[in-house]
Order: structure tokens, then sequence, then C-alpha cells
């Protein structure tokens, strides 16, 4: 019996051979339409429903097939034929989210089709009862027991199966799942790995796959089949773990191969600028990307998110009045609306929603990562992190939520354990400033001053976002009365500042002109202390210590006082500040193991 079930699978995989046997090779579109097609079909008739939209999608974006070379359905078995009647009332109950009726009339079913439904109608079944039981009884930021009680025996069978051979490519897929679940992560991933061999077509496997991988060094231990689907696979977990130039040349290439009009691929692509931070490209691609496919719900959180930081409030009630309307009960449209509460500052009802978008999905990862936020603006350090730890639950490589995890920590006093949550944000963002700065202020309130400067100068090479990482070097600098480098510090930032062409007010710009003038006054350059005095003199906390600076450059002049040969000028810089424009170069994190508690 378990001879003539594999029929099916074998011939699905015979069918994608031919294309599949050379490395990414995209040259016959056409048959990459056909296996999408028919892949899209697969997955939608065992209720892989993402997947399935996934391929449809990727398959529209391809020319369309003449008459003559649309595929028929794959061939139906003996155990197909059987099995059709139970599988056709089951498959009517799944859609409808009967899970454990479907389960009950697929139970004996042999053909593979069918028997995946069954598993998977109660794997489902187990995952909402669990998911009902903790929004119900606990609440989304408790941290209950509760747990899909079928998993063991789900695992159970499907290890007799797997020991036998007897999983085609779905039935892989879904055991890797529930090894994932029970916390089997390397196992998990050998399945998953085993899957994308037997049924390289099946997104989900992939997709699964790119979740359990933590970084590169894991990444190149891979045995992964040579398909083209394997580029997307790359370009994906790139994007995922931060490497975005990686990612976005996969992207490229894949454009320039034909998919240029894959929606899918522009949201990628967004995503990416966004997660470098380059905002306007970002809000470029997604507003085209919304002209294209207007009600398209997918990634718009993360587009609200780059409306948010750039405060554009109308631009933002527009996309949550939209969402609305296509769908209010979607986890991203709660998202969006939390967002803009947010941005109005009313963080209560943002929390809310944020909430909302966690009972529709508990493993939604940015919810957990934004009710976080909101609550760090109530003040409501406990919450916050009890939501950022779930957030790194979710998914570890989540930056924001180490990053936020280290804040919390931060405004609790608590510098050592800010410490090892910056150290690992850093670790998973170490072309990010931020994540740099905040080292270098822990490291600063531990009186460890050299790893400060380290952290300090290195948020500077990498490309300071905030312009903070030049002052606060300075600061150091001052504070041990290092006064040559604390000057060439302060050069060096307001040159920045002025050499960017943006008139942006920089609270710390006083402080450097008063620091300025003050050196400048004791090295007896009394024009350049003069500019620097009169600088002062336009803002307001500074304004008095510049006027009387100014006097008595007036008074020393007149008595007729020369500046002194042996007080050398700053204006030596170091080379790699010596460019108008400082270069973003890509660093490896820093190793401070040594220096960390």
């Amino acid at each position: 019996m378990a001879a003539s079930s594999s029929v099916v699978p074998v011939a699905v995989t015979a069918a994608v051979v031919p294309v599949l046997s050379t490395s990414g090779d995209f040259s016959n579109l056409r048959e990459i339409k056909k296996q999408l097609l028919l892949i899209a079909g697969l997955t939608r008739e065992r209720g892989l429903l993402h997947s399935s939209k996934w391929s449809a999608e990727l398959a529209f974006s391809l020319p369309p097939l003449p008459l003559a070379e649309l595929q028929p359905p794959p061939p139906i078995t003996e155990e197909d034929a059987q099995d059709m009647d139970a599988y056709t009332l089951a498959k009517a109950y799944f859609d409808v989210k009967e899970y454990d009726r479907a389960a009950h009339f697929l139970h004996g079913c042999n053909s593979k089709k069918a028997y995946f439904l069954y598993m998977y109608s109660r794997y489902l079944s187990g995952e909402k009862k669990k998911d009902d039981e903790t929004v119900d009884s606990l609440g989304p930021l408790e941290k209950g027991q509760v747990k899909n009680e079928a998993l063991r025996e789900l695992r159970v069978e499907l290890s007799k199966k797997h020991q036998a051979r007897e999983l085609d490519g779905f039935g892989l897929y879904l055991y890797g799942v529930v090894l994932r679940k029970l916390d089997l992560v390397k196992e998990a991933i050998d399945v998953f790995v085993e899957a994308t061999h037997v049924l390289p077509l099946h997104w989900g496997a992939w997709l699964e796959l790119c979740n359990l991988i933590t970084d590169k060094e894991m990444l190149k231990f891979l045995s992964l089949p040579d398909t083209w689907m394997k580029e997307f696979f790359l370009a994906h977990i790139y994007t995922e773990l931060q490497l975005i130039e990686e990612a976005l040349q996969k992207y490229q290439n894949l454009i320039d191969v034909g998919f240029s009009k894959s929606s899918y691929i522009v949201s990628q692509i967004a995503v990416a600028y966004h997660n470098i931070r380059d905002i306007d490209k970002a809000l470029s691609i997604f507003n085209e990307l919304r002209k294209q496919d207007p009600y398209r719900i997918e990634n718009m959180d993360t587009f609200s998110n780059l409306l948010y930081v750039r405060s554009m409030k109308s631009e933002l009630s527009y996309l949550a009045h939209n969402l609305c309307e296509i769908d209010k009960y979607r986890v991203e449209t709660c998202c969006v609306i939390g967002n803009y509460y947010s941005l109005r500052s009313q963080h209560e009802k943002a929390a809310l929603y944020f909430q909302r978008a966690l009972k529709l999905n508990p493993r939604y990862l940015g919810a957990w990562t934004l009710m976080g936020h909101e609550y760090m603006e109530m003040k409501n350090t406990s919450a916050a992190i009890q939501a950022y730890r779930h957030a790194i639950e979710v998914n570890k490589r989540d930056y924001r939520a180490w990053y936020g995890l280290g804040q919390t920590y931060e405004i609790l006093k608590m510098p050592f354990y800010c410490l090892y949550y910056y150290r690992r944000a850093h670790q998973l963002r170490p072309n990010d400033s931020r994540m740099l700065v905040a080292l270098g202020e822990c490291y600063e309130k531990l009186n460890q001053l050299v790893e400060a400067k380290k952290c300090y100068w290195r948020a500077y090479a990498v490309g300071d976002v905030e312009k903070m990482a030049l002052v606060k070097l300075a600061k150091l600098h001052e504070q041990l009365t290092e006064s040559e480098q604390a000057a060439q510090c302060y050069i060096k930032y307001i040159q920045d500042i002025y050499s960017c062409g943006e008139i942006v007010e920089h609270l710390e710009e006083s402080t450097a002109f008063r620091y300025l003038a003050q050196y400048y006054f004791k090295c007896k350059l009394w024009d350049e202390a003069s500019t620097c005095a009169q600088k002062c003199c336009a803002f307001n906390d500074t304004r008095e210590e510049g006027k009387a600076l100014l006097r008595q450059i007036l008074q020393l002049r007149n008595q007729g006082e020369t500046p002194s040969a042996e007080m050398p000028a700053p204006f030596f810089l170091p080379a790699s500040l010596s460019a108008n424009n400082t270069p973003t170069r890509r660093v490896s994190p820093l190793n401070l193991s040594s220096v960390t508690p």
C-alpha cells in the first residue's frame, strides 16, 4: 500500500526535475510559470493557503501561457479515487475552520493528499485551541504554559512515517513544523532541508527554514537543492539577517531575469530599504506598490512604521482608514491603527490595537515589539520587558526587541543588564550607529571609558545617524582632560552639521561652539575664538558666555596681547576624519567580550 501511495509525489517531483537540475537557471520562464501554477494548485488542495498565494502571485508576474502549453492537473491514483468523497467533504469542513470535523472524516484515508490534510487538520485544531485558551484566560502579556496538546502525538506518528520513508514533500514540511513547535530546532532544520530537496517548489518549507537560521555561518552549512527557488530563499534570508546589500543584489538579479512585475519582490525591496533606514527610498517604493496593488495588506505595517518615523500624520491616517475598509480584522491593519494612535501620543489606544493584533496572531513579531514601545512611553517598564521578551521568543533576530530591552533596563538604572542587551542588538546590526552609541553610554556609566571611546568612534565610522557620537566622544575627551582631542571632535561635529545642508536644530551645537571658543581663547587664537563666541551668541543657553568672551578678547587685543607660538592650533584631524562626507562602511561587530562583566 505504501509503495503505491508514493506515485503522486514522485510524479510531481519528476515534473519539475528538468529545470531544477541546474543551479538558479531562469532561462526557461515558461517552464517556471508551469511549475508555479502546478504548486499553487497542490498547496491549495492541502489548505496551505499562504504558499498557494505566494506561488500564484509570482506566476501572475510572468507572461501568460498559450493554451497549448497549459498543463493538465496531476494524474489521480487509485488511492486518491478511493478517498475522493472523504477528502472533498473534509476539505469543505477544513475551509470553514472545522478542523476536528475534517480530521474525523479523513481518519483511515491512505492517499498522500488525504493523509496530509488529516494530520494538518489535527495540528491546526490544537493550535486554535491553544491560541483561544491563551487569549481568553491569560491575556497576551501573560507567560502561560498553554501548549498544543496534539503536537506529541503528531510527532510520534510522523516520525514513524519518516523512518519508513513514507512522507512526501508536504508530509516532511508538516513534520518539520511539529518539531519546531516542540523546540527541537536541529531536527526541524534537517527535516525542512529534506523537504526542500523532495519538493523544492513549496515556498512554505523554505520560509520555515528561514525562520530557524540565526546567522550566515549557519546558512553556509546547509545542503540546499540547486534550484531557482533557492535564489528567492537566499534573498529572503539575507533580508532577515540584515545583509541588505546581498539581499538587494539578489532581488535585482530576480528582476533582471524576468520578475520585474512581482509585487512580492517590490515589497521585499521596500522592506530591505526600511531595514537600513533609507526612509525616502522605502517610502517611494511603498507608494509605487500601493498604486500597483491598492488592496494589498501585507507589509503595510512596515509602511506605517516609515510614515510614523517621518511624522506623516495625514498619510498614516489615510492608510489606516483605507486598510479598515479593506479588512479591519487583519493583524497588519491593527498595527497600522496602533501606529496612528501612537503618533497622536494616545499610547493606551495604541497598545490596545497592538493587543488586538496579537489576539489575531500571537506570533506576530511586529505587534510584540511595537507594544513594548508603547508600554515604554507609558512608563510601564515591567510590561515593556515582557512584550520585548515575547518578541525575542518569536524571532531571536529582532534587534529592535533586544534594543528595547536595553532601553528599559537603562530606565531602571541597571547598566550591566543594558550592556548585555545592547551587545546582542549590536551583533545583529553591526552597522547601526544607534546600537554603538547606546553601548558607549553603558560603558561610560560603568566607568569603562576606553571601551566607551571605541564605541563612539565606531559609531561615527559607520555613519552616525543621530549625529551624536562625535559630541559624546568629545565630552569623554573633555572629561579625561584631553582638550586637543575634544576640540578635534567638536570641530568635525560642526563641519558635519554644516556640510550636510539640512536645516536641523542640533541641541549640542551650542555646546560645541562654547567649548571651541574657550579652547581657542586659551590658545590665544583671537580670530577663531571670536568667531566661535559670536556663534555662541545665537543660542539662548550660551549667549551670555559668548558676549563675555567677546569682551575679554577685545580687551586683550587692545592691550596688544599676541597669540602664543607654543600653543598648537587644533586643526590636525585624523585621516579618517578629514573628509567632508563621512563614508558609511560595513564593519563587523565590536569584540568587547574581554571587558564585559
